[in-house]
């Protein structure tokens, strides 16, 4: 189909997810129509470097349809569709014990949903028919400021960024939010063990205010995204797992994002010692090529269903769809075969070292984060690390830096709900090739952009 065609169809029917509708009347929308490894081409033939992995997802890139299309032809020859509800199929059996293998160790129940905020409301109900299974009655679950879980109505409750919510309170009851670990502006004299007994401190005057036997969960991501690829200093985990020991509350690792490599290993949880008792997971589970995600819950978290033979009071139509199921399968086993885990273990710190060239333009306050997942941080002052004000955000950031990456070629994503930020989570498989051509089309857009400031 034509362009123009495209075009005036998406003007008439399309309702893009998180869009301006404004781009889809003016005919700016985008429309990406083929990829090959980390590239992907639009309508009009521009090739651009997915910096951002589609959306945190295409951990084995764009090259692997026809092996995937293969097992997924063969699935719907075999089974196109069963529900998970009380029965199984071979594919949804496999896919479990799979990510079972994969996932850290205690933690062996897979639940399989739709997508990343799926898991995460499963997640939260099941902390709490599992609290309600030992007789307790828990409801609350923790969160952390700016920390983002998802978009339905539930998980967007649990969510930290207000201008989120805000159109649609009231929201569920029962979520707290606690401080995250942004480091970039604290006291310069603070040392990490100073800032994690503060964080620590506050998470469990959280729990203390709100009541301890009223809290079901805490929720973090083990790198949060939202505020720019936020990490934590050593020790926090450790912390928040004996705060939440201390007062009987589960502990979940969101790992939306940082599950299935991201960060060098199968699960973020196990680079930094975490031990979960639930893992959210969606993305990287099938790359992208297929919707699906998962929770996963360690077997204390089974053991009074399995005890009482209760049932989970939960279901998703699609959860488990056999389709699904046999393209993350396939996934996981290009991962395996290709060594991808193990590539970005042994590349992220040429990934890092390059970025962190772009910290000699003083338009760049920071570069953080682990694995192939990278923020840059920018300021109006190097020395003060004084950000953007709302003007400045609006002119530099989304007026020029935005339009000027995506013209030369690179596909990232500019944030300014925090802070002004650049994102970088590109395909898996990139290598020093893309590392570098990430960091000069950066380095050219940010310094001109910061030939804007005053």
């Amino acid at each position: 189909m034509a362009f123009t065609d495209l075009q005036a169809k998406a003007r008439r029917h399309l309702w893009p997810h998180y869009t301006e509708m404004s781009r889809v009347e003016d005919g700016s929308l985008p429309v990406i129509v083929r990829g090959d490894g980390c590239t992907v081409e639009d309508a009009h033939g521009r090739r651009f470097l997915d910096g951002l992995a589609g959306l945190f997802c295409v951990q084995i890139g764009y090259s692997h349809g026809a092996e995937i299309g293969r097992a997924a032809a063969a699935q719907l020859e075999e089974l196109p569709y069963y529900p998970n509800w009380s029965y199984a199929h071979p594919r949804a059996i496999e896919l479990a014990a799979e990510v079972a293998d994969l996932a850290p160790e205690g933690l062996e129940r897979v639940f399989f949903v739709s997508g990343g905020a799926d898991a995460v409301e499963t997640a939260w109900k099941l902390a709490c028919q599992y609290h309600q299974e030992r007789g307790e009655r828990r409801w609350k679950v923790v969160s952390r400021h700016m920390a983002w879980h998802g978009t339905s109505l539930g998980a967007l409750s649990i969510n930290g960024v207000p201008g989120a919510r805000l159109p649609f309170e009231p929201l569920v009851p029962g979520a707290v939010r606690t401080r995250n670990t942004a480091r970039f502006r604290r006291p310069a004299e603070e040392t990490d063990a100073q800032f994690c007994a503060f964080l620590l401190d506050d998470l469990e005057q959280a729990i203390l205010r709100e009541g301890p036997s009223s809290i079901a969960m805490v929720i973090m991501e083990p790198v949060q995204n939202v505020g720019g690829a936020l990490t934590a200093p050593a020790g926090y985990f450790e912390g928040v797992r004996a705060i939440c020991d201390r007062y009987g509350i589960l502990l979940c690792a969101d790992e939306v994002i940082t599950g299935f490599g991201r960060m060098g290993e199968w699960f973020a949880s196990t680079r930094y010692g975490i031990r979960p008792d639930l893992i959210t997971c969606a993305k990287g589970l099938s790359s992208g090529y297929a919707p699906i995600g998962a929770v996963i819950a360690s077997e204390e978290m089974a053991a009074p269903f399995l005890e009482r033979g209760s049932m989970f009071l939960h279901g998703l139509t699609f959860g488990a769809h056999p389709v699904s199921a046999a393209i993350a399968l396939k996934n996981l086993e290009i991962m395996r075969r290709e060594r991808i885990v193990e590539h970005v273990a042994e590349n992220q710190g040429a990934f890092e070292a390059t970025l962190r060239q772009l910290l000699s333009l003083p338009i760049v306050g920071d570069i953080r984060g682990g694995g192939f997942f990278y923020t840059i941080e920018l300021v109006s002052d190097p020395d003060t690390r004084e950000t953007f004000d709302a003007e400045q955000s609006r002119r530099i950031l989304h007026d020029f830096v935005s339009p000027r990456i995506f013209d030369s070629g690179l596909i990232c994503r500019t944030d300014d709900r925090a802070s002004p930020l650049l994102q970088l989570s590109p395909p898996l498989i990139a290598g020093q090739a893309e590392f570098d051509r990430i960091t000069a089309i950066l380095g050219d857009a940010l310094t001109e952009a910061g030939k804007l400031l005053p």
